[in-house]
């Protein structure tokens, strides 16, 4: 592993966090992969969330993951409803997302038939607000 020589480098100089020194506060976390894909370690935290407010609500107990954390994990078949879409919204924003929003939602990405946000089309939504 090549060390740094000064805070102003970024183990992966090619990320799109420009204003940012990534993996400086926490050390070997990278938010993506070499390819450029999401990391393993962000998957993880990603399906953590997504299971928060998903239904139906994870059946098993949380696992156990790196330094000793409970992470949930979504069921296999596990979606947004509205109710759960905005509440994730209202947490991560301060409001829940406007009508508007929500029919742009479900025009533009893979919902289920009762208009329920996959966790594929939960994370490009995370990525484009």
């Amino acid at each position: 592993m090549h060390r740094f020589e000064s805070g102003n480098q970024s183990p992966r100089p090619e990320t799109p966090e420009p204003a940012s020194i990534q993996g400086r506060r926490n050390a070997g976390v990278q938010l993506l992969d070499d390819d450029g894909g999401i990391s393993d370690q962000l998957e993880v935290c990603l399906k953590h969330i997504f299971a928060k407010y998903c239904m139906p609500r994870p059946e098993s107990a949380p696992v156990r993951g790196g330094r000793g954390l409970l992470l949930l994990e979504p069921p296999v078949s596990a979606y947004l409803s509205p109710e759960g879409l905005d509440a994730w919204a209202q947490d991560t924003n301060g409001a829940p997302f406007s009508q508007e929003t929500k029919d742009e939602l479900v025009e533009f990405l893979d919902v289920t038939d009762d208009g329920g946000l996959t966790y594929v089309d939960w994370v490009l939504l995370s990525f484009r607000i």
